[in-house]
């Protein structure tokens, strides 16, 4: 589990973008690049819907830690904001006054988007990893999970073996 020391000029602009009355109720996702630039993907309905299904399966399936929804996350390439994510009580304790959590959590979850690609993903999982998460997921359009270690493709998740691989929205 890899910590990094926090990025103050990132934190600094994360923080403005948290508290910038204007960016309060867009219709996208916004994270940061390496730069401190805002990027923002738009989403769509059933995103929000399978982002909620998953969190509440997770609060379902865990007895200890805190499911977190819109986690931002300090990464080499910026502040990457996981749609779902899953925090142990220790790792929890060390980051929830933080705007942006210096070492990620546990597991991360990813719902695409349409303008989602592959190599993007493949890029995010590695900034999750490298950020210190143990495991990402990625909801497809359909429902249907992937789940992945620093290793690869896995078939169940090993924090959470009883996370179902297909949810509905």
């Amino acid at each position: 589990m890899a910590t990094r020391e926090a990025q103050p000029t990132t934190e600094r602009t994360w923080e403005d973008v948290c508290n910038d009355p204007t960016l309060q109720d867009l219709p996208y996702k916004i994270e940061t690049n390496a730069y401190g630039q805002i990027v923002m993907s738009p989403t769509h309905l059933k995103h929000g819907a399978f982002q909620s299904t998953i969190a509440t399966q997770l609060m379902n399936c865990t007895s200890d830690g805190r499911v977190v929804t819109e986690a931002a996350v300090e990464t080499e390439d910026g502040i990457k904001v996981a749609d779902v994510a899953w925090f142990s009580s220790a790792r929890w304790k060390q980051v929830h006054d933080d705007y942006a959590a210096s070492i990620a959590p546990e597991i991360c979850v990813e719902v695409l988007s349409p303008t989602n690609t592959e190599a993007e993903m493949e890029a995010k999982r590695a900034l999750y990893f490298e950020a210190g998460a143990e495991e990402v997921w990625l909801c497809d359009h359909e429902g249907t999970l992937s789940f992945y270690d620093a290793s690869g493709a896995r078939d169940t998740s090993r924090q959470v073996p009883s996370f179902p691989a297909q949810i509905e929205s």
